[in-house]
C-alpha cells in the first residue's frame, strides 16, 4: 500500500496539535502505521533550530533569516523522516509543513508569495502533502485560547500579522481546493475531529478505505 502524507495547518491556537493526535490514533485503528512529525522539529538538527526560532529572546531575527531557518528544518525533516516513512508505506501526519512558511513568511512577513513558493520547492524537493487540513478560526478566538505564559516569539506578534497569516492560509486553500480542506475550528472538539475524519474518508478512500468512516 502506498504511503500517505497528511498535513495540518492553521494559525497558532487553532487546535491543530490536538487534532493531529486524535486523527493519528483513529488512523492507527484502521491498521495503518502512522508517523507523526512537527515542522519545524522531529529531527535533532531541526529541534535545535526550532528552539531558536520560537525563543522570545530572539526578537532580532531578520525575516529572511527566519525564512531560511524554517526551510533548513524542513529539508532535514523531509529527508530524514518523511520520505523514508512514505517509502515504507506509512501514513505521515505533519503538524505544519510548507503552507505555514508561505502563510507566515510569505503573507505575514510580506517577503513575497512567489519567492517563498520557490524556496519551499527547493527545501522539500517538490514533496507536497496528499491532503492538507486547514483548521480555521478567527484571530481573536485564537488569542483568547492561548496562555500568556506560553506565548512564543511568533505568537507574540501583533494582531495585524496574525490576520495576514490567517488570510494567507485561506488564500492557499482557495488556490488549491483539491488538496486543502478548510475545517471550522470554532466547532466543539469532537465535531472538528468528525469533520476531519469525514474529509479524509472522502478525499483518500483508496488509501484509508471505508474503515475510517466508522471510527
Amino acid at each position: 500500500m502506498p504511503g500517505l502524507f497528511i498535513s495540518f495547518e492553521g494559525i497558532d491556537g487553532c487546535g491543530k496539535t490536538t487534532q493531529v493526535e486524535r486523527v493519528a490514533e483513529i488512523i492507527r485503528g484502521t491498521g495503518r502505521e502512522v508517523v507523526s512529525v512537527r515542522d519545524p522539529g522531529s529531527t535533532r538538527v531541526a529541534d535545535l533550530v526550532r528552539n531558536m526560532l520560537l525563543d522570545r529572546g530572539n526578537s532580532d531575527i531578520d525575516a529572511r533569516t527566519e525564512l531560511f531557518l524554517y526551510l533548513a528544518c524542513r529539508a532535514q525533516l523531509v529527508e530524514q523522516c518523511i520520505r523514508p516513512a512514505l517509502g515504507r508505506g506509512q501514513v505521515v501526519i505533519s503538524d505544519r509543513f510548507s503552507d505555514s512558511t508561505l502563510a507566515y513568511q510569505g503573507y505575514g512577513r510580506m517577503l513575497g508569495v512567489e519567492l517563498v513558493r520557490q524556496a519551499n520547492r527547493i527545501a522539500t524537493a517538490g514533496l507536497t502533502p496528499n491532503v492538507t487540513l486547514l483548521i480555521d478560526i478567527p484571530v481573536n478566538v485564537a488569542r483568547d485560547r492561548r496562555s500568556a505564559q506560553m506565548v512564543d516569539r511568533l505568537e507574540a506578534e501583533e494582531g495585524n500579522f496574525h490576520e495576514r497569516v490567517r488570510n494567507g492560509f485561506l488564500e492557499i486553500a482557495r488556490r488549491e481546493p483539491e488538496r486543502v480542506a478548510v475545517i471550522d475550528g470554532t466547532l466543539p472538539l469532537d465535531e472538528v475531529t468528525n469533520a476531519i475524519v469525514d474529509t479524509l474518508a472522502l478525499r483518500v478512500p483508496v488509501m484509508l478505505g471505508d474503515v475510517i468512516k466508522s471510527a
